[in-house]
Protein backbone atom coordinates (compact mmCIF):
# COMPACT_ATOMS: atom_id res chain seq x y z
CA UNK A 1 0.00 0.00 0.00
CA UNK A 2 1.19 3.48 -0.89
CA UNK A 3 0.88 6.66 1.17
CA UNK A 4 0.43 10.25 0.07
CA UNK A 5 0.15 13.76 1.45
CA UNK A 6 -3.32 15.34 1.31
CA UNK A 7 -4.84 18.70 2.20
CA UNK A 8 -8.03 20.68 1.65
CA UNK A 9 -6.32 23.86 2.91
CA UNK A 10 -8.88 24.29 5.72
CA UNK A 11 -8.47 27.76 7.17
CA UNK A 12 -12.02 28.87 7.94
CA UNK A 13 -11.73 29.20 11.71
CA UNK A 14 -12.83 31.77 14.24
CA UNK A 15 -10.02 33.97 15.59
CA UNK A 16 -7.60 32.49 13.07
CA UNK A 17 -4.41 34.53 12.66
CA UNK A 18 -2.91 32.35 9.92
CA UNK A 19 -3.25 34.16 6.60
CA UNK A 20 -4.28 32.28 3.43
CA UNK A 21 -0.97 33.26 1.82
CA UNK A 22 1.01 31.78 4.69
CA UNK A 23 -1.01 28.58 4.63
CA UNK A 24 -0.49 28.09 0.90
CA UNK A 25 3.26 28.53 1.49
CA UNK A 26 3.12 25.95 4.32
CA UNK A 27 1.23 23.47 2.14
CA UNK A 28 3.74 23.84 -0.67
CA UNK A 29 6.61 23.21 1.74
CA UNK A 30 4.84 20.18 3.19
CA UNK A 31 4.28 18.67 -0.26
CA UNK A 32 7.98 19.12 -1.07
CA UNK A 33 8.83 17.51 2.27
CA UNK A 34 6.56 14.60 1.38
CA UNK A 35 8.80 13.93 -1.59
CA UNK A 36 11.91 14.06 0.61
CA UNK A 37 10.32 11.52 2.96
CA UNK A 38 9.52 9.10 0.13
CA UNK A 39 5.76 9.56 0.06
CA UNK A 40 4.14 8.33 -3.12
CA UNK A 41 1.92 11.31 -3.95
CA UNK A 42 0.77 14.83 -3.11
CA UNK A 43 -2.97 15.55 -3.31
CA UNK A 44 -4.04 19.18 -3.04
CA UNK A 45 -7.66 20.25 -2.88
CA UNK A 46 -9.46 23.04 -4.71
CA UNK A 47 -11.48 25.60 -2.78
CA UNK A 48 -12.61 29.10 -3.60
CA UNK A 49 -13.46 32.35 -1.81
CA UNK A 50 -12.05 31.32 1.59
CA UNK A 51 -14.96 28.97 2.16
CA UNK A 52 -13.71 25.71 3.66
CA UNK A 53 -10.21 26.12 2.25
CA UNK A 54 -8.00 28.78 0.69
CA UNK A 55 -6.04 27.08 -2.09
CA UNK A 56 -7.85 27.77 -5.36
CA UNK A 57 -5.28 26.62 -7.94
CA UNK A 58 -3.87 23.16 -7.16
CA UNK A 59 -2.62 22.87 -10.76
CA UNK A 60 -0.25 25.82 -10.29
CA UNK A 61 1.00 24.67 -6.90
CA UNK A 62 1.59 21.17 -8.26
CA UNK A 63 3.44 22.59 -11.27
CA UNK A 64 5.78 24.36 -8.82
CA UNK A 65 6.25 21.10 -6.93
CA UNK A 66 6.83 19.18 -10.17
CA UNK A 67 9.72 21.47 -11.08
CA UNK A 68 11.44 20.73 -7.77
CA UNK A 69 10.92 16.97 -7.55
CA UNK A 70 11.49 13.86 -9.64
CA UNK A 71 9.45 11.10 -8.02
CA UNK A 72 6.34 12.19 -6.17
CA UNK A 73 3.06 11.87 -8.05
CA UNK A 74 0.93 15.00 -8.44
CA UNK A 75 -2.83 15.14 -8.02
CA UNK A 76 -5.74 17.50 -7.39
CA UNK A 77 -7.96 16.50 -4.49
CA UNK A 78 -10.06 17.17 -6.35
CA UNK A 79 -10.73 19.29 -9.43
CA UNK A 80 -14.28 20.61 -8.97
CA UNK A 81 -15.01 19.85 -12.59
CA UNK A 82 -18.37 21.64 -13.07
CA UNK A 83 -16.63 24.95 -12.29
CA UNK A 84 -14.31 24.60 -15.31
CA UNK A 85 -14.69 23.95 -19.01
CA UNK A 86 -13.56 20.38 -19.72
CA UNK A 87 -11.42 21.43 -22.70
CA UNK A 88 -9.37 23.71 -20.45
CA UNK A 89 -9.11 21.05 -17.74
CA UNK A 90 -7.87 18.50 -20.28
CA UNK A 91 -5.26 20.96 -21.56
CA UNK A 92 -3.99 21.96 -18.13
CA UNK A 93 -3.50 18.49 -16.70
CA UNK A 94 -2.09 17.05 -19.93
CA UNK A 95 0.48 19.85 -19.86
CA UNK A 96 1.41 19.11 -16.25
CA UNK A 97 1.71 15.42 -17.11
CA UNK A 98 4.16 16.34 -19.87
CA UNK A 99 6.21 18.73 -17.71
CA UNK A 100 6.37 16.21 -14.83
CA UNK A 101 7.28 13.32 -17.14
CA UNK A 102 4.10 11.38 -16.52
CA UNK A 103 3.49 11.93 -12.79
CA UNK A 104 -0.11 13.18 -12.79
CA UNK A 105 -3.00 11.35 -11.13
CA UNK A 106 -6.15 13.24 -12.07
CA UNK A 107 -9.11 13.22 -9.70
CA UNK A 108 -12.38 15.07 -10.13
CA UNK A 109 -15.64 15.54 -8.27
CA UNK A 110 -18.55 17.90 -8.16
CA UNK A 111 -17.80 19.42 -4.76
CA UNK A 112 -20.42 20.15 -2.13
CA UNK A 113 -20.33 23.88 -1.42
CA UNK A 114 -22.91 26.06 -3.18
CA UNK A 115 -20.96 29.17 -2.14
CA UNK A 116 -18.26 28.15 -4.61
CA UNK A 117 -20.74 27.73 -7.47
CA UNK A 118 -22.73 30.94 -7.29
CA UNK A 119 -20.02 33.48 -8.29
CA UNK A 120 -19.17 31.33 -11.34
CA UNK A 121 -22.87 31.22 -12.33
CA UNK A 122 -22.86 27.42 -12.50
CA UNK A 123 -25.95 25.46 -11.47
CA UNK A 124 -25.33 23.72 -8.16
CA UNK A 125 -28.62 21.85 -8.45
CA UNK A 126 -27.67 20.34 -11.83
CA UNK A 127 -24.02 19.66 -11.12
CA UNK A 128 -24.26 15.86 -11.24
CA UNK A 129 -25.22 16.03 -14.92
CA UNK A 130 -22.59 18.69 -15.62
CA UNK A 131 -19.94 16.63 -13.86
CA UNK A 132 -20.70 13.41 -15.70
CA UNK A 133 -20.60 15.04 -19.13
CA UNK A 134 -17.43 16.94 -18.25
CA UNK A 135 -15.62 13.86 -16.96
CA UNK A 136 -16.43 11.91 -20.11
CA UNK A 137 -15.16 14.77 -22.25
CA UNK A 138 -11.87 15.26 -20.39
CA UNK A 139 -10.95 11.62 -20.82
CA UNK A 140 -12.07 11.59 -24.46
CA UNK A 141 -9.95 14.66 -25.21
CA UNK A 142 -6.88 13.02 -23.67
CA UNK A 143 -7.27 9.80 -25.63
CA UNK A 144 -8.36 11.12 -29.05
CA UNK A 145 -5.65 11.30 -31.71
CA UNK A 146 -7.88 13.10 -34.20
CA UNK A 147 -9.98 16.23 -33.81
CA UNK A 148 -13.35 15.64 -32.17
CA UNK A 149 -16.72 17.37 -32.02
CA UNK A 150 -19.31 17.17 -29.28
CA UNK A 151 -22.98 18.07 -28.88
CA UNK A 152 -24.19 17.61 -25.33
CA UNK A 153 -26.56 19.03 -22.77
CA UNK A 154 -23.96 21.34 -21.23
CA UNK A 155 -21.06 21.53 -23.70
CA UNK A 156 -20.85 21.84 -27.47
CA UNK A 157 -17.83 22.31 -29.71
CA UNK A 158 -16.49 21.38 -33.15
CA UNK A 159 -13.17 20.19 -34.48
CA UNK A 160 -11.11 20.24 -31.27
CA UNK A 161 -7.82 18.52 -30.50
CA UNK A 162 -5.85 19.38 -27.38
CA UNK A 163 -2.11 19.86 -27.31
CA UNK A 164 0.07 18.74 -25.75
CA UNK A 165 -1.12 15.22 -25.12
CA UNK A 166 -0.41 13.61 -21.76
CA UNK A 167 2.65 11.41 -21.48
CA UNK A 168 0.58 8.71 -19.79
CA UNK A 169 -1.84 7.00 -22.13
CA UNK A 170 -4.19 6.64 -20.44
CA UNK A 171 -3.64 9.29 -17.80
CA UNK A 172 -4.84 7.75 -14.48
CA UNK A 173 -8.21 9.22 -13.53
CA UNK A 174 -10.24 8.95 -10.34
CA UNK A 175 -13.75 9.95 -9.35
CA UNK A 176 -14.16 11.33 -5.83
CA UNK A 177 -17.27 9.85 -4.29
CA UNK A 178 -19.65 10.48 -1.44
CA UNK A 179 -22.59 8.81 -3.23
CA UNK A 180 -23.74 5.84 -5.29
CA UNK A 181 -24.06 7.84 -8.57
CA UNK A 182 -20.38 8.83 -8.37
CA UNK A 183 -19.32 5.25 -7.64
CA UNK A 184 -21.31 4.04 -10.62
CA UNK A 185 -19.85 6.79 -12.83
CA UNK A 186 -16.33 5.69 -11.90
CA UNK A 187 -17.23 2.12 -12.75
CA UNK A 188 -18.89 3.05 -16.06
CA UNK A 189 -15.92 5.14 -17.21
CA UNK A 190 -13.31 2.68 -15.97
CA UNK A 191 -11.89 5.20 -13.50
CA UNK A 192 -10.40 4.57 -10.11
CA UNK A 193 -12.28 5.63 -6.99
CA UNK A 194 -11.28 7.85 -4.08
CA UNK A 195 -13.43 8.08 -0.96
CA UNK A 196 -13.40 9.60 2.52
CA UNK A 197 -13.77 6.90 5.22
CA UNK A 198 -16.10 8.98 7.42
CA UNK A 199 -18.46 9.49 4.48
CA UNK A 200 -18.16 5.85 3.43
CA UNK A 201 -19.13 4.77 6.95
CA UNK A 202 -22.12 7.10 7.10
CA UNK A 203 -23.43 6.34 3.62
CA UNK A 204 -22.53 2.69 3.05
CA UNK A 205 -21.33 1.19 6.34
CA UNK A 206 -17.61 1.30 5.66
CA UNK A 207 -14.79 1.02 3.15
CA UNK A 208 -15.35 -2.68 2.54
CA UNK A 209 -18.92 -2.01 1.44
CA UNK A 210 -17.76 0.77 -0.90
CA UNK A 211 -15.22 -1.58 -2.48
CA UNK A 212 -17.89 -4.23 -2.99
CA UNK A 213 -20.33 -1.78 -4.58
CA UNK A 214 -17.61 -0.44 -6.89
CA UNK A 215 -16.59 -3.92 -8.07
CA UNK A 216 -20.21 -4.95 -8.55
CA UNK A 217 -20.78 -1.81 -10.63
CA UNK A 218 -17.68 -2.50 -12.74
CA UNK A 219 -18.94 -6.03 -13.42
CA UNK A 220 -22.33 -4.66 -14.46
CA UNK A 221 -20.74 -2.18 -16.90
CA UNK A 222 -18.15 -4.65 -18.15
CA UNK A 223 -15.20 -2.45 -17.14
CA UNK A 224 -11.94 -3.31 -15.42
CA UNK A 225 -11.82 -1.94 -11.85
CA UNK A 226 -9.27 0.79 -11.21
CA UNK A 227 -7.37 1.52 -8.03
CA UNK A 228 -9.22 2.18 -4.80
CA UNK A 229 -7.95 5.02 -2.64
CA UNK A 230 -9.10 6.74 0.52
CA UNK A 231 -8.14 9.77 2.57
CA UNK A 232 -7.63 9.79 6.33
CA UNK A 233 -7.33 12.52 8.93
CA UNK A 234 -4.11 11.62 10.75
CA UNK A 235 -3.07 12.53 14.29
CA UNK A 236 -0.28 11.09 16.41
CA UNK A 237 -0.88 10.99 20.16
CA UNK A 238 1.24 9.27 22.79
CA UNK A 239 -0.59 10.37 25.94
CA UNK A 240 -4.25 10.78 26.93
CA UNK A 241 -3.82 14.56 26.99
CA UNK A 242 -2.33 14.60 23.48
CA UNK A 243 -5.16 12.44 22.19
CA UNK A 244 -7.79 14.68 23.77
CA UNK A 245 -6.22 17.71 22.09
CA UNK A 246 -6.12 15.98 18.71
CA UNK A 247 -9.76 14.89 19.01
CA UNK A 248 -10.75 18.46 19.88
CA UNK A 249 -8.83 19.69 16.83
CA UNK A 250 -10.71 17.28 14.57
CA UNK A 251 -14.11 18.25 15.96
CA UNK A 252 -13.29 21.92 15.49
CA UNK A 253 -12.62 21.17 11.82
CA UNK A 254 -16.02 19.54 11.44
CA UNK A 255 -17.88 22.30 13.28
CA UNK A 256 -16.21 25.37 11.77
CA UNK A 257 -15.21 24.22 8.28
CA UNK A 258 -17.21 21.22 7.15
CA UNK A 259 -20.73 21.86 8.45
CA UNK A 260 -20.97 25.37 6.92
CA UNK A 261 -19.77 23.97 3.56
CA UNK A 262 -21.96 20.87 3.31
CA UNK A 263 -25.52 21.13 1.85
CA UNK A 264 -27.23 19.92 5.00
CA UNK A 265 -30.33 22.13 5.09
CA UNK A 266 -33.41 20.06 4.07
CA UNK A 267 -35.03 23.20 2.68
CA UNK A 268 -32.26 23.96 0.17
CA UNK A 269 -30.24 20.77 -0.47
CA UNK A 270 -30.68 19.62 -4.10
CA UNK A 271 -32.04 16.08 -4.62
CA UNK A 272 -28.60 14.74 -5.53
CA UNK A 273 -27.28 15.93 -2.14
CA UNK A 274 -30.05 14.68 0.15
CA UNK A 275 -27.70 12.17 1.77
CA UNK A 276 -25.70 15.10 3.20
CA UNK A 277 -28.62 16.06 5.48
CA UNK A 278 -28.11 13.07 7.76
CA UNK A 279 -24.34 13.45 7.49
CA UNK A 280 -24.48 17.07 8.71
CA UNK A 281 -26.90 16.16 11.48
CA UNK A 282 -24.49 13.52 12.76
CA UNK A 283 -21.48 15.84 12.51
CA UNK A 284 -23.30 18.52 14.50
CA UNK A 285 -23.72 16.01 17.35
CA UNK A 286 -20.26 14.42 17.13
CA UNK A 287 -18.39 13.91 20.40
CA UNK A 288 -14.71 13.11 20.92
CA UNK A 289 -15.41 9.44 21.56
CA UNK A 290 -17.28 9.21 18.24
CA UNK A 291 -14.03 9.69 16.30
CA UNK A 292 -13.28 6.06 15.50
CA UNK A 293 -11.20 4.36 12.81
CA UNK A 294 -14.11 5.07 10.46
CA UNK A 295 -13.02 8.70 10.37
CA UNK A 296 -9.54 9.28 11.80
CA UNK A 297 -6.16 7.69 12.35
CA UNK A 298 -5.27 8.70 15.89
CA UNK A 299 -2.90 7.46 18.54
CA UNK A 300 0.45 5.70 18.61
CA UNK A 301 2.07 4.22 15.47
CA UNK A 302 1.00 0.63 16.21
CA UNK A 303 -2.63 1.69 16.57
CA UNK A 304 -2.54 3.63 13.30
CA UNK A 305 -0.90 0.71 11.48
CA UNK A 306 -3.56 -1.67 12.81
CA UNK A 307 -6.32 0.46 11.28
CA UNK A 308 -4.48 0.73 7.97
CA UNK A 309 -4.09 -3.05 7.80
CA UNK A 310 -7.90 -3.25 7.75
CA UNK A 311 -8.01 -0.64 4.97
CA UNK A 312 -5.51 -2.69 2.99
CA UNK A 313 -7.56 -5.86 3.55
CA UNK A 314 -10.64 -4.05 2.18
CA UNK A 315 -8.83 -3.68 -1.16
CA UNK A 316 -7.49 -0.12 -0.98
CA UNK A 317 -4.07 0.36 -2.52
CA UNK A 318 -3.30 3.94 -1.44
CA UNK A 319 -4.15 6.12 1.54
CA UNK A 320 -3.65 9.88 1.38
CA UNK A 321 -3.00 11.40 4.78
CA UNK A 322 -4.51 14.67 6.00
CA UNK A 323 -2.04 15.84 8.65
CA UNK A 324 -2.48 19.62 8.52
CA UNK A 325 -6.11 19.72 9.61
CA UNK A 326 -7.64 21.94 12.27
CA UNK A 327 -4.96 24.63 12.52
CA UNK A 328 -2.24 22.10 13.36
CA UNK A 329 1.06 24.04 13.39
CA UNK A 330 3.30 23.63 10.34
CA UNK A 331 6.23 22.27 12.39
CA UNK A 332 3.96 19.67 14.01
CA UNK A 333 2.62 18.65 10.60
CA UNK A 334 6.14 18.00 9.31
CA UNK A 335 7.04 16.10 12.47
CA UNK A 336 4.00 13.84 12.12
CA UNK A 337 4.69 13.28 8.42
CA UNK A 338 8.24 12.16 9.21
CA UNK A 339 7.05 10.00 12.06
CA UNK A 340 4.50 8.27 9.86
CA UNK A 341 7.07 7.37 7.22
CA UNK A 342 9.55 6.16 9.86
CA UNK A 343 7.21 4.34 12.23
CA UNK A 344 4.08 3.31 10.28
CA UNK A 345 4.87 3.01 6.57
CA UNK A 346 7.54 0.27 7.03
CA UNK A 347 4.77 -2.11 8.15
CA UNK A 348 3.46 -2.08 4.55
CA UNK A 349 4.94 -3.07 1.23
CA UNK A 350 5.23 -0.26 -1.30
CA UNK A 351 7.54 2.00 -3.24
CA UNK A 352 8.44 3.84 -0.03
CA UNK A 353 10.50 0.80 0.96
CA UNK A 354 12.42 0.89 -2.31
CA UNK A 355 13.11 4.60 -1.86
CA UNK A 356 14.21 4.07 1.75
CA UNK A 357 16.61 1.35 0.61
Amino acid sequence: MEFGYFTLSDNHYESNTRSPNQFVADITAEALYADELGMHSAWIGEHHFNSLGVLSCPDLVLAYIAARTRRIRLAPAVTVLPLHHPIRVAEQWATLDLLSNGRVDFAAGRGYDKREYDPFHVSFADNQSIFEEGMELVRRLWSADERISHRGKHYSFDDVRITPKPVQRPLPAYVASFSRPSIELAARLGCGLIVAPFAAAMSFGGLKQVAELYHESCARYGTTPGRLMCSYFTHFADTPDEEAAQRARQIRYYKECVIPAFPGDPRTAPPSYRYFIDMVDRLQKVKPEDLTENSVLIGAPARIAETLKKVEAAGFSEVILYFNVGLKPHAQVKDEMARFMAEVAPAFEGRHKQRAA
